[in-house]
C-alpha cells in the first residue's frame, strides 16, 4: 500500500521529499521464497521515527516496528510493558516516512494472547491507525490458530519462534533456543504450524543455527534471522544495535559504526563552543537591515 501521508518539507525537518515509488506488498514478500529457496535474502530493519524510516526505507524490504522500542526509545527494563498506543504512534510516524518497504508493526504483549477475537480486535486497531501493511506477533503452535483467523480476515501475519522476548519471565532470560532436542523439535514445528497457519514470513530469533536452517528448510514462507543463520531467508536486526548507539549489545549483533561516539564528539565540540562564546557565530544569527 502507498503511505497515507506526504510530509509538507517546507514546513518540516524531514527533508527530502522521497520520490515516488510504489511500495512493497505483503504478497510480493511471501513469493521472495519459491521452490522452498530464495535467491537474494530479504533486508529488515526496525524503524520507530519518521524520519528514521526514511533514512532506511530505500535499503530495506521490510521495516519492522518492533516492540523493541520498549527498551530502545523508553528505557523500560523488557518489551512487556509496552502499549499497544505507543505501537500505534510509533508506527503510524514509520509509515509515514516510508514509500517503499512493507511496514510491519509487533502486536505487543498483553493485546493478542487471551483468544483470537481479541488478536483481531488490536490488529484492525492497529493497523487502522498506523496504516501498516502487516503485523508481528510471538508464538508457534499455540498462535497458529490465531494467524489462521486473522489471516482468513485480512489481517497479514508475520510469526515470530524461538526467543521470544516478550515471553522473557517463562524463558528465565534471553538465552539461546533450540539447545536440546526437545526444544529443537519445538521450534521446528512451531515454525511449520504457523506456516500452514498462513504466515507470510516468521522471524526466528536467537536459535543455534542448525534448528534455525532446519526451520527454514521446513516452511514455505520466508524466515528471517537474529541470532539464527546466514541461510535463513532474510536478516534482521535493531537499527540502534548495529549503528552502535549501544555500549552492550546481544553477541549475534554487528556494529557497523559508531553512532554513539560520532554524537557523544559533536556534543563535545558544541558543549566547548557554547561555553568559550563561540557559538553562535554572525552565521548563526539574525543582524538587523
Amino acid at each position: 500500500m502507498s503511505t497515507t501521508f506526504q510530509l509538507d518539507t517546507a514546513t518540516s525537518r524531514a527533508n527530502p521529499t522521497p520520490a515516488p515509488m510504489k511500495r512493497l506488498t505483503v504478497p510480493k514478500i511471501r513469493a521472495h521464497k519459491t521452490g522452498g529457496t530464495t535467491a537474494e535474502p530479504l533486508v529488515m530493519l526496525t524503524a520507530y521515527t519518521a524520519r528514521q524510516a526514511q533514512l532506511l526505507d530505500a535499503h530495506c524490504d521490510l521495516l519492522l516496528v518492533g516492540d523493541s522500542l520498549g527498551q530502545v526509545i523508553y528505557g523500560l527494563p523488557s518489551t512487556v510493558p509496552v502499549t499497544l498506543e505507543m505501537m500505534a504512534n510509533h508506527g503510524a510516524a514509520v509509515v509515514r516516512g516510508s514509500y517503499h518497504s512493507v511496514v510491519v508493526v509487533d502486536m505487543p504483549f498483553g493485546s493478542y494472547e487471551a483468544s483470537k477475537e481479541k488478536a483481531f480486535e488490536s490488529a484492525s486497531w492497529l493497523l487502522k491507525q498506523t496504516g501498516a501493511a502487516a503485523v508481528k506477533l510471538e508464538g508457534g503452535a499455540a498462535m497458529a490458530e490465531t494467524v489462521a483467523f486473522l489471516n482468513q480476515r485480512g489481517i497479514p501475519v508475520m510469526g515470530h519462534v524461538g526467543l521470544t522476548p516478550q515471553a522473557v519471565n517463562v524463558l528465565g532470560g534471553y538465552m539461546a533456543r533450540g539447545r536440546s532436542d526437545a526444544e529443537a523439535d519445538k521450534i521446528v514445528s512451531d515454525a511449520k504450524a504457523l506456516d500452514e497457519a498462513g504466515a507470510f514470513a516468521i522471524v526466528v530469533e536467537g536459535v543455534v543455527e542448525p534448528i534455525a536452517i532446519a526451520a527454514t528448510e521446513a516452511v514455505s514462507c520466508p524466515t528471517i534471522g537474529i541470532g539464527a543463520s546466514a541461510r535463513c531467508d532474510g536478516q534482521v536486526l535493531v537499527t540502534e544495535d548495529m549503528l552502535g548507539m549501544f555500549e552492550r549489545v546481544p553477541r549475534f549483533v554487528k556494529k557497523y559504526e559508531d553512532i554513539a561516539g560520532v554524537i557523544v564528539r559533536t556534543v563535545e565540540r558544541y558543549a566547548a563552543e557554547v561555553r568559550s562564546r563561540q557559538f553562535p557565530e554572525e552565521a548563526q544569527t539574525y543582524q538587523p537591515k
